[in-house]
């Protein structure tokens, strides 16, 4: 299996253009105890890249710093050691290149659907009409039409978080950076927008980087799965998912991929890096 997926990697890196590129990324927090301080070190020596079009899962150890990488990588937080390039450029701030959706949709509730919707494009030279329009679009590919000028306080969990992956598609950014958005969402509502979200995908090939406690959604959505260790954390390891979309967590393939990683968090969090975590598989 490891040769395949070194083939399969070779085979991507030539076929598509590089969109991101973390090297020897390390991220530490100073943390006040009492009159001393000390540091927590949570991530160290992290490295990966991404292609163009490519959609990412990253899973791991409760604790073990997802959400940290991907605020690296939106420029929210600054790094200690390494690099993260984004579209052939050093990340040091936050840019529209990377747009971040939350488990929290954090939209705007003065606001209806549509103006939600194209409120990310207010700084982008064109006209108010063309900004309706492409706006209508991205409403339509959610499928929000007959919601366009409804607001939030009028919509299901789900649809507010269909809303805000319109918004930020309409931005237009080179990648998505998800962080276990369908994570507060029940578990009908959930394979419904990750059917959606594997549809949008396709239709648009928009690069993607998803973090979800979630392995058996992982593996449904992902190119590739990667494992973070405990902290401080690593790229532990990772998994490519040749498996057609869309894609049944029936599917013997698949459940076998599922077994693996579960297998492999099981141990890593055995192993004590972060003591009093669970591991999240899915099958609960």
């Amino acid at each position: 299996m490891k040769g395949s997926a070194e083939s399969l990697s070779g085979l991507r890196d030539e076929a598509a253009e590089r969109v991101l590129e973390v090297e020897n990324l390390r991220k530490r927090f100073v943390q006040r105890n009492g009159r001393s301080k000390e540091d927590l070190v949570v991530l160290d020596g992290v490295n990966f890249s991404m292609t163009e079009g490519e959609f990412v899962t990253v899973v791991g150890p409760s604790g073990c710093g997802k959400t940290t990488l991907l605020n690296l990588i939106a420029g929210m937080e600054p790094y200690d050691w390494g690099t993260v390039t984004l579209n052939g450029r050093r990340v040091s701030s936050p840019g529209t290149d990377a747009v971040m959706i939350f488990q929290e949709d954090a939209l705007f509730p003065w606001l209806t659907v549509s103006e939600n919707v194209s409120f990310g494009m207010r700084n982008k030279e064109m006209g108010s009409a063309e900004r309706e329009k492409l706006a209508s679009e991205y409403v339509d590919m959610v499928q929000l039409r007959r919601f366009a000028n409804s607001y939030m306080h009028q919509l299901s969990g789900g649809m507010k978080q269909r809303v805000a992956i319109a918004r930020a598609l309409a931005i237009n950014p080179r990648i998505l950076l998800m962080d276990e958005p369908f994570g507060a969402l029940d578990y009908r509502t959930r394979e419904i927008l990750q059917a959606q979200i594997t549809s949008i995908h396709q239709k648009t090939r928009k690069t993607i980087l998803f973090v979800t406690h979630d392995v058996r959604e992982a593996v449904s959505l992902g190119d590739r799965v990667l494992l973070l260790s405990g902290r401080p954390s690593r790229i532990k390891r990772e998994y490519i998912v040749d498996v057609p979309r869309p894609r049944s967590t029936e599917d013997p393939q698949v459940q076998g991929i599922i077994r693996r990683i579960v297998a492999d968090l099981k141990g890593e969090v055995s192993s004590g890096s972060n003591p009093g975590e669970t591991v999240a598989n899915g099958e609960d």
